[in-house]
């Protein structure tokens, strides 16, 4: 399991032209990917590491400071493309695996406490965040 974190300032999620999710303060952008074999240990592991992760301003962390998440499944995170100019999505797990571990991340999240927006499963989403630093951070499980 992958997470790409961004801090940032404000962000929204848009699903067909209605908004999903969206934050104004200082808060986490979270895109989260599956792979085959991954399961509760991953979302645990992942789930602590998005909260606790020391990013935000004077090193605090989201459960510190109950900063807002959005939660976004992002498959696209397990590409291949060390082969052709064609990206190769074998790595990622099906959406029939993946949907209901990503809401388990999700569920882990607010079971801490924080508040946690999402885009929608397999959609066409348009995502829109101001980067506050920047800050971008690649987490595996």
């Amino acid at each position: 399991m992958r997470a790409v974190l961004q801090r940032a300032s404000r962000a929204s999620v848009t699903v067909d032209g209605a908004v999903t999710a969206q934050f104004d303060t200082q808060g986490l952008v979270v895109l989260v990917g599956v792979t085959h074999g991954d399961g509760a240990e991953q979302v645990a592991i992942l789930s602590r590491k998005i909260a606790e992760l020391r990013i935000l301003t004077d090193e605090r962390s989201a459960a510190d400071v109950g900063a807002p998440l959005i939660v976004i499944s992002q498959f696209t995170l397990y590409a291949d493309t060390r082969k052709g100019r064609r990206p190769s999505w074998n790595g990622a797990a099906p959406g029939p695996v993946a949907e209901p571990l990503v809401d388990s991340v999700v569920d882990a999240l607010r079971a801490r406490g924080l508040s946690v927006g999402t885009g929608v499963f397999g959609a066409d989403m348009a995502v829109e965040l101001v980067n506050d630093g920047p800050v971008t951070i690649l987490l595996e499980a």
